[in-house]
C-alpha cells in the first residue's frame, strides 16, 4: 500500500454502494503520528546561499523530527566537522542548529565554507542542502583623483560610479553634499551599472558635488565616492584666450549648439546578448544621447511583450519582465528617436533554467508485503541529471535492498519488509544549480486511529459547504465511511462528497443537515470511529448598505449599515477606510448603524466598508466617498515659442478635487500700462494644458490661469514670467469721433482715445483732419498729443464738415481712419413762425397751426417748435399775482399742436417760436382766443345750521371755479330711516344769487341726506353731499332713548309742554338756558375742528338718480396748477369725470406738446405731462364743508 500526496476527491451518487474510502495509491498530506516509529524528516534549514553579518554570531539552522528522535552531525567542505574540538561552536540540544560565537573572538572569514547537516535514527538518515556560508562585505572605494569635468552646453556625459564589489552587491544612488537625491529625467538618468548618464548637458547641470553612494543593506552601511565636479559652459563663456587657440572649424563647433540625431551610450553597437535564469527578473537597458533628448521605445521581434509581466523603469530606458520563462527568449529591440533621426539596438535574450520540480518524491508509509514507488522528476535548461542517495550515501554504494529497484527517476519497491525502511534523497542538478529532496519509506503495521477530536461541534452558515473532518492513520491504509444519526445507515445520497483525507463535505448545507455524524475507519488490523456534531445557522446579511456619496470639502456625510443575523450569533460591526482602520480622528463618529464624517477633508475620500463579523461568517458592503471642491490652482506656468505677436503658454493642472476640470481661464496683466489689473485673455478646454495666445505690441505681459469645474473656479495660479512685446504702429484708430460746435464760429472735434494697451508703442499721438463737406478745400491736419479733443476756430456758422482722426506713435501710423461728418457751432434762429392760427375745440382744448420757418434761418439742428400761452387776469387778481406763462414743445418739423388743460370761459394769449440746439428764435405775433363756458366745480362748502323740529337751514359758498355764468343751484334731498333706507327724493331749484336756504315742513327727529350742485349754460357741475337730523320732540319720546346719530351729528334737545302748563314752561326755560351755556362751552372746545364722519354713509346712500356730474363738456382734461390738486374734504364732493368724449375731439395724443422739462419723440408726439409755473392764490372760502355748529358741539359733548 502506498501513500502519496495528491489532492483528489470522489463524489458518491445516490443508489451506489456506501461511501467507502478506497485509498489505494492515495496521496495524503497527513503526517505519521509522532508516537509511531518513523525515519528523520528535515523540518528547517538555513538557505543554500547563506550570507552572514560578520558583526554577529553565526547561526546555521538544522531541525528534524523522527521516532526515535534523530541525532545530528555536520560536514564542512565535504569532511566531518568535529564540533567538540572547536570551543566557539556549539550545537543546540535536541537540534542540529549550530551557533558559532565570533562576537567574543574569531573572525567570520575563518568559518566560510559549505556545510551540510545529517539527521539520523534507526530508521534512516536525512540530509540538508549544501549551505554555503559567506560573510557579507562592504569594502571602501579605492582612492582616485577625480579631475573636474568641463564641457560645453549640449554635449553628452557619463559620470562613472564603479562601486566596490560587495557581498551582496550594493544599491547605487546619486546625491549631493546635502544628501538630496539628484533629480533624474528623460535627459539625466542612472544606468543599471550605477553610472549617471546625460543625454545632453545644460548650464544648470553645473555643480561640484555629484556623489555616487553605495548602500550595503546586509551590514546597513553606506559608502561614498569622491565628489565629481562638472562645469557646463556656453559660447559666451569662452574667453578670448581659448578662442584664439582654436582653428576656425573648432571655434565654429565650439560656438554651435548643434542638434544631432541619437547615438547609444549603452549598450554599444547594434546588437548584444543577455542571458537570464527562469523565474528571475529580466532587465534590458538602452540609454541614448542626442539633441533634442531622444525618446526610447521597446518592441519584441516576432512576438509581443507579455502584458501583465512587463514594466518600464527609468523613463522607459529599462524594460523589465518579471517571472521570466523560456517562452520569453527572443530578440528585443530598443529604438532611440528624436526629430533628427532614430537608431536601433537588438538584444538577444536566452532564458536558462536551474532545476525545478515537476514531481518531488513524497514520503511512503507501507505495511509489510505492500508495493510502492518514489518518483523524482525535474526540469531545467540544460536538462538536469537525476541521482539517488540512500540515507545520505550514493545509492550505488549503499547497502543492497532486494525490495528496491531503480528505474531512472523512479525507485520501485516490491514486497517491503520492516528492514526496507530508509530515507532516500533525490538530487537534480545542472550548471545553474541543484535540487535536493528527502523522502522516507516507513514500513509499519498499525490498526486505524482517528486523529480528529471526539464530539467536535461544527457550526456552518446555511447554503454554504459543511466540511466534517475525519483525520485518520493506519497501515495498511484504512477505508472510511460516514453515518448520520445514532442508528443511521451509511450515507449514500449524492449530496455528499467524501474526500480522500476522510473529510465529509455537504456542498450546500440546509437546516435539516443539523445532527450527529459518525466517521468509521477500518483496516485488517482493526476499526476506529468518531462522532461530530453539526449545527446550521442563518447567514448574516446587510439589509441597508452604505451608498455612494459626493460631498464638498468641509461638509458632513453619513453612511448607513443595517445588519440582520442569526439570533444565536452576536455580530460586531467594523468600519474600514480603503481596507484599513478608520483614522483616529474625532471627526469620525460611529454609532449602531451609522458612520458620520464631519468637516470632510480631501484625504477622507476613498472606499468606506461596513464589515459585519460573527464567529462563523462575515459580510461587507462598501461605498465610495468622493470629496469634491473647486480645483486647485494650476502651476508651473511656462512661456515658449515667443514671437512678436504670439506666445505659447503651458501649465500643469492642479488637483481637480474629484470634479473634472471643464475649462481653463487665462488672464493677462499689462505691467507697463495697467499694473495690477488683470484682463480676460481666452478660455480653453479642460483637456488642454497649452494655449497659443495672440499678443499686442508694446505690452509687458504676465499671464495667470484658473481652472473651472462644476463647483466653481480655482484661485489664480502664480503669475508667469513677464514678456515684453516689440513696439509697432497702432492697429486701430480712435472711436466715437464727433464734430460739434460749442460756439457759432468753431468746430469741436472729440474722440475716445486709445488706451495704453492699444497704443502698440511709445509716443502715442493723433492726426486730426477736417474740411468742409460741400467745398473743394483740401484737408487741414494737425498732430496733437494724447488728448481727446481739438477745437477748430473761425468756422462759419452751422456748416457740415468731414472729419477723421488717425492714431500714430513713434513707430508709425495706424491704418487710414474712417471719415465722419460733423457741424460747426449753431446760432439762435433768426425768423419766427408765421401765420399762427388757433382753433378752439372745446372749453379746455385748443388746436394751434403755424407755418414752418425756412431751414437756412434756423442756423442749427431743428429741435422743434415751442408755444407760450397764458391766461389773462382780472384787474383784482393781477394785483395779487404775476401772469403765468405755460410752455408746450413740439419736436421736429411739426406745424400744429394741441393745447390741453385750458380753463373754460377764459381769455388766452399765445405765440410760437422755433427751437434749435442753441436755443429759441424770436416769438411770433401774439394770438388771442377765448374758451367757452364749461360746467362749474362743486360748491366750495355746504353747511346745515339752525335745525328745528320741522326745518333745516342750508348755507353754502359758490363754486371756486364757476367756469361760466351760474344760472341756478339744484338741491335734492331725501329722508333716511333707522335701517339706512332712503325715502322719496325731492328736487328743488334755487336762484344763482342765493347762498342760504331754509327747508320747512320736515319731519321731526329725522335724518336727511342732501345733494347740492351748481349749473351754468354748459350743464350741471359736480355735487357736494351732506346729512343732518331735525330736532327730537322730547314730549313724545319720553322714556325712549334718542336715536344714535353718532358723534358730531346735528341734533338738539328741547322739551315740549303738551298740557301748556305754566310751571312746566318755566322749567323748560331753565333747561334751555343751561343747554345754551353748555353749547357755548362746547363750541369753544370744538373750535379747533371736528368733522362729521358721513363719508361711509354717503357711499351707502348715494342717490341713484343723481350721478356725478362732469366738470366740463367732456374735453381732454383741464390743465390744473398746484391749488387745483388739493384733496377733497371728507364728505365734501365727489371727484369730477375728466375723460375726453369721442364726439367732442378725435385728436390723438400726438397732437399734444410737452412742458419745457418733458421729452418728446422724433415725430413731435406728446409723451409727457405739460408743466407750467404758477403762484399760489390766497385761500378763499371755508376750508371745510363741515364747520362746527352749536348743535354738533352739543351732541359731541353728550
Amino acid at each position: 500500500m502506498q501513500l502519496e500526496i495528491m489532492p483528489r476527491k470522489k463524489r458518491l451518487p445516490a443508489g451506489r454502494a456506501p461511501l467507502l474510502l478506497l485509498l489505494c495509491q492515495l496521496v495524503r498530506a497527513l503526517d505519521v503520528p509522532l508516537d509511531l516509529v518513523q525515519p528523520p524528516t528535515i523540518t528547517q534549514q538555513s538557505p543554500k546561499d547563506y550570507i552572514i553579518d560578520p558583526r554577529e554570531n553565526i547561526v546555521i539552522q538544522c531541525e528534524a523530527k523522527g521516532k526515535p528522535p534523530p541525532s545530528f552531525s555536520w560536514t564542512r567542505n565535504g569532511t566531518h566537522f568535529d564540533i567538540e574540538k572547536d570551543p566557539l561552536v556549539t550545537m543546540k540540544p535536541g537540534s542540529g542548529t549550530l551557533t558559532i560565537n565570533i562576537m567574543s573572538e574569531g573572525k567570520a572569514e575563518t568559518y566560510e565554507g559549505v556545510y551540510q547537516c545529517t539527521a539520523r535514527n534507526e530508521r534512516g538518515a536525512a540530509i540538508s542542502n549544501n549551505i554555503v556560508v559567506r560573510p557579507s562585505r562592504s569594502p571602501l572605494w579605492t582612492k582616485e583623483k577625480l579631475e573636474p569635468i568641463t564641457l560645453r552646453n549640449g554635449q553628452s556625459l557619463i559620470l562613472p560610479c564603479r562601486p566596490p564589489l560587495g557581498l551582496p552587491p550594493p544599491i547605487i544612488f546619486w546625491m549631493d553634499n546635502s544628501f538630496q537625491r539628484l533629480p533624474q529625467s528623460e535627459r539625466v538618468s542612472q544606468g543599471l551599472n550605477g553610472d549617471l548618464y546625460f543625454s545632453n548637458v545644460l548650464p544648470e547641470d553645473t555643480r561640484e558635488d555629484y556623489i555616487c553612494y553605495a548602500r550595503f543593506n546586509h551590514t546597513q552601511t553606506i559608502q561614498q565616492k569622491q565628489p565629481i565636479s562638472v562645469k557646463v559652459i556656453s559660447v559666451d563663456e569662452l574667453n578670448d584666450t581659448i578662442a584664439a587657440n582654436l582653428n576656425d572649424s573648432e571655434f565654429y563647433s565650439a560656438k554651435s549648439n548643434r542638434e544631432r540625431p541619437p547615438t547609444f551610450l549603452t549598450p554599444e553597437g547594434n546588437a548584444s546578448h543577455k542571458e537570464e535564469l527562469r523565474g528571475n527578473v529580466l532587465s534590458l537597458e538602452c540609454i541614448a544621447e542626442g539633441l533634442p533628448t531622444p525618446i526610447i521605445y521597446w518592441i519584441k521581434e516576432d512576438g509581443t511583450l507579455p502584458i501583465n509581466r512587463t514594466f518600464y523603469k527609468n523613463f522607459k530606458k529599462t524594460l523589465q519582465i518579471i517571472q521570466v520563462s523560456e517562452a520569453d527568449s527572443g530578440n528585443y529591440q530598443c529604438i532611440a528617436k528624436n526629430p533628427l533621426g532614430a537608431i536601433y539596438h537588438t538584444i538577444s535574450v536566452t532564458v536558462k533554467a536551474a532545476p525545478y520540480w515537476i514531481m518531488a518524491p513524497q514520503n511512503l508509509v507501507l505495511s509489510p508485503g505492500e508495493d510502492g514507488r518514489l518518483i523524482c522528476r525535474a526540469n531545467g535548461n540544460p536538462k538536469p541529471r537525476i541521482s539517488w542517495l540512500s540515507n545520505g550515501v550514493p545509492i550505488e554504494i549503499a547497502p543492497d535492498d532486494p525490495s528496491r529497484n531503480i528505474d531512472g527517476d523512479t525507485i520501485i519497491f516490491s514486497n517491503v519488509q520492516e528492514r526496507s525502511s530508509a530515507v532516500y534523497q533525490c538530487n537534480a542538478s545542472n550548471e545553474y544549480g541543484y535540487l535536493l529532496a528527502n523522502a522516507f519509506v516507513n514500513v509499519l503495521a498499525e490498526p486505524p486511529r482517528i486523529l480528529t477530536s471526539a464530539n467536535t461541534l461544527y457550526q456552518v452558515i446555511t447554503d454554504r459547504p459543511a466540511l466534517l473532518d475525519c483525520a485518520f492513520f493506519g497501515s495498511p491504509l484504512p477505508t472510511v465511511e460516514w453515518f448520520k444519526g445514532a442508528k443511521g445507515s451509511a450515507l449514500r445520497e449524492d449530496i455528499y462528497v467524501l474526500h480522500e483525507n476522510g473529510t465529509l463535505e455537504i456542498p450546500v448545507a440546509q437546516k435539516d443537515s443539523t445532527g450527529t455524524y459518525t466517521c468509521v475507519a477500518r483496516n485488517k488490523l482493526g476499526m476506529a470511529k468518531n462522532e461530530v456534531q453539526l449545527e446550521i445557522k442563518d447567514a448574516t446579511r446587510i439589509i441597508k448598505q452604505p451608498e455612494y456619496a459626493v460631498v464638498q470639502r468641509g461638509g458632513t456625510v453619513s453612511f448607513e449599515c443595517k445588519v440582520k443575523h442569526d439570533h444565536t450569533l452576536i455580530p460586531t460591526i467594523t468600519w474600514l477606510k480603503d481596507s484599513g482602520e478608520l483614522p483616529n480622528d474625532g471627526r469620525f463618529t460611529v454609532d449602531k448603524d451609522h458612520l458620520v464624517v464631519a468637516d470632510v477633508w480631501d484625504d477622507d475620500g476613498g472606499t468606506y466598508t461596513c464589515v459585519a463579523n460573527t464567529t462563523l461568517d462575515n459580510v461587507s458592503a462598501s461605498a465610495v466617498l468622493s470629496v469634491v471642491d473647486v480645483p486647485n490652482p494650476p502651476f508651473d506656468l511656462e512661456l515658449t515659442d515667443q514671437l512678436d505677436k504670439s506666445v505659447q503658454l503651458s501649465w500643469t493642472p492642479g488637483n481637480d478635487n474629484n470634479s473634472p476640470i471643464t475649462k481653463f481661464i487665462i488672464e493677462y496683466e499689462d505691467a507697463m500700462h495697467e499694473s495690477g489689473l488683470w484682463h480676460h485673455q481666452t478660455e480653453v478646454s479642460g483637456m488642454q494644458t497649452t494655449a497659443q495666445l495672440k499678443l499686442s505690441p508694446y505690452v509687458n505681459y504676465s499671464f495667470r490661469v484658473m481652472a473651472v469645474n462644476s463647483l466653481g473656479r480655482s484661485l489664480p495660479s502664480e503669475a508667469s514670467e513677464q514678456y515684453l512685446t516689440k513696439a509697432a504702429e497702432p492697429d486701430t484708430n480712435p472711436t466715437a469721433v464727433e464734430g460739434l460746435g460749442s460756439e457759432p464760429d468753431n468746430l469741436v472735434i472729440t474722440w475716445k482715445p486709445l488706451n495704453g494697451f492699444e497704443s502698440n508703442g511709445p509716443g502715442l499721438q493723433y492726426k486730426v483732419s477736417w474740411r468742409q463737406k460741400d467745398g473743394d478745400d483740401e484737408w487741414t491736419s494737425v498732430v496733437v498729443a494724447n488728448v481727446s479733443k481739438y477745437i477748430v476756430s473761425g468756422t462759419p456758422t452751422f456748416v457740415p464738415y468731414l472729419i477723421k482722426v488717425q492714431a500714430l506713435n513713434d513707430v508709425g501710423f495706424a491704418p487710414e481712419p474712417a471719415v465722419v461728418m460733423g457741424h460747426s457751432g449753431e446760432d439762435l434762429p433768426m425768423v419766427a413762425p408765421g401765420n399762427v392760427r388757433v382753433n378752439v375745440v372745446n372749453s379746455t382744448l385748443a388746436e394751434v397751426h403755424w407755418d414752418p420757418v425756412p431751414l437756412k434761418s434756423i442756423r442749427g439742428h431743428l429741435q422743434g417748435y415751442r408755444i407760450y400761452y397764458w391766461k389773462a387776469q382780472s384787474s383784482s387778481k393781477r394785483n395779487r399775482r404775476h401772469i403765468e406763462k405755460k410752455i408746450l414743445t413740439f419736436q421736429g418739423s411739426k406745424t400744429h399742436g394741441m393745447l390741453p388743460g385750458l380753463e373754460p370761459f377764459s381769455h388766452y394769449t399765445l405765440n410760437v417760436r422755433v427751437v434749435n440746439g442753441k436755443g429759441e428764435g424770436p416769438a411770433s405775433p401774439d394770438r388771442v382766443f377765448n374758451t367757452p363756458e364749461g360746467v362749474p366745480s362743486a360748491p366750495s362748502s355746504l353747511k346745515i345750521v339752525n335745525p328745528t323740529l320741522d326745518s333745516l337751514t342750508l348755507e353754502w359758498d359758490p363754486p371756486s371755479r364757476p367756469n361760466g355764468i351760474l344760472t341756478e343751484y339744484t338741491l335734492k334731498y331725501q329722508p333716511i330711516n333707522s335701517t339706512h333706507e332712503l325715502g322719496p327724493l325731492v328736487d328743488l331749484k334755487i336762484p344763482a344769487n342765493k347762498t342760504r336756504w331754509t327747508l320747512k315742513n320736515l319731519n321731526f327727529s329725522t335724518r336727511y341726506k342732501f345733494y347740492f350742485y351748481a349749473q351754468t349754460a354748459a350743464g350741471s357741475g359736480s355735487q357736494i353731499t351732506e346729512e343732518a337730523v331735525t330736532n327730537v320732540d322730547e314730549g313724545k319720546m319720553a322714556g325712549i332713548p334718542p336715536p344714535d346719530v353718532g358723534a358730531g351729528k346735528a341734533m338738539a334737545s328741547r322739551q315740549v309742554d303738551i298740557a301748556t302748563q305754566g310751571w312746566f314752561i318755566g322749567l323748560m326755560c331753565a333747561v334751555a338756558l343751561l343747554i345754551l351755556i353748555l353749547l357755548i362751552v362746547c363750541f369753544i372746545r370744538r373750535n379747533k375742528g371736528g368733522k362729521y364722519p358721513v363719508k361711509e354713509k354717503e357711499d351707502a346712500h348715494a342717490d341713484p338718480e343723481i350721478q356725478p356730474m362732469k366738470e366740463d363738456d367732456g374735453t381732454f382734461g383741464e390743465y390744473s396748477d398746484a391749488e387745483d390738486h388739493k384733496p377733497l374734504k371728507k364728505g365734501s364732493r365727489t371727484p369730477s369725470d375728466r375723460t375726453v368724449k369721442k364726439e367732442d375731439s378725435d385728436d390723438s395724443l400726438v397732437d399734444y406738446g410737452e412742458g419745457v422739462n418733458g421729452q418728446f419723440n422724433e415725430d413731435g408726439s406728446f409723451i409727457g405731462q405739460y408743466s407750467g409755473k404758477k403762484e399760489k392764490e390766497p385761500a378763499e372760502g371755508n376750508e371745510s364743508s363741515e364747520a362746527p355748529s352749536p348743535v354738533n358741539a352739543m351732541n359731541s359733548f353728550v
